[in-house]
C-alpha cells in the first residue's frame, strides 16, 4: 500500500526508503489512519470534510510543501467548496467568522506555536467552537504539520 506520506514524498515500492518505512509498519498504518480520521472522520463534529481539507491545504501552503498543496487541492476540489472555503484554503485572512478565527488559529499554531496561549482557545470558543471541535481542529493542525515535516525529511533522504 502506498500511503499519503509515500505519495507526497515521491516514494514508490522499489525505493529503499519505502521499504525502510515498513520496518515499523504500525507507524505507516497509524499515520494513514490518523490522516483519514482528521480529514474525513465518520463523525465530523460539525467540521465538514471541505472545511478540514481547506485548512489542510492552507497549512501545507504555510509550510511551502508543493506536493501536499497539490494533493489537498485535488481532494478539496472533489468536495466542491464554496468561495469562502476556497479563500480559506488560498491563505486569505479577510474572511467571515468563524473562518477568520480558524484561519488565524491555524496560522498561529503552524508559524509560531510558542505564541499560542489560553486566549487562542478562548477566541475559538468565542467564534462558536465547542471543546470537541477545538480538539478536532488541534488534531488536524498537528497532523498536517507532522505530515509536512515527515515528507520533507523523506525527500531530503531521497536526495542524499
Amino acid at each position: 500500500m502506498i500511503d499519503a506520506i509515500d505519495k507526497a514524498a515521491g516514494l514508490s515500492p522499489d525505493d529503499a526508503l519505502f521499504s525502510a518505512r515498513r520496518f515499523r509498519a504500525e507507524f505507516v498504518e497509524g499515520a494513514e489512519a490518523c490522516r483519514r480520521s482528521v480529514l474525513m472522520p465518520e463523525n465530523d463534529l460539525g467540521l465538514n470534510a471541505a472545511l478540514r481539507l481547506a485548512l489542510a491545504r492552507r497549512i501545507a501552503a504555510l509550510n511551502n510543501d508543493l506536493p501536499l498543496i497539490a494533493e489537498y487541492d485535488a481532494l478539496l476540489a472533489d468536495t466542491q467548496p464554496d468561495d469562502s472555503l476556497q479563500a480559506l484554503a488560498a491563505g486569505e485572512s479577510a474572511l467571515a467568522e468563524p473562518l477568520a478565527t480558524l484561519a488565524h488559529h491555524s496560522d498561529l499554531i503552524t508559524r509560531t506555536p510558542d505564541r499560542a496561549d489560553a486566549d487562542a482557545i478562548r477566541r475559538l470558543e468565542q467564534a462558536g467552537l465547542n471543546n470537541p471541535q477545538i480538539v478536532a481542529l488541534s488534531e488536524l493542525i498537528a497532523f498536517v504539520n507532522f505530515q509536512t515535516r515527515v515528507t520533507a525529511g523523506l525527500r531530503l533522504m531521497r536526495s542524499a
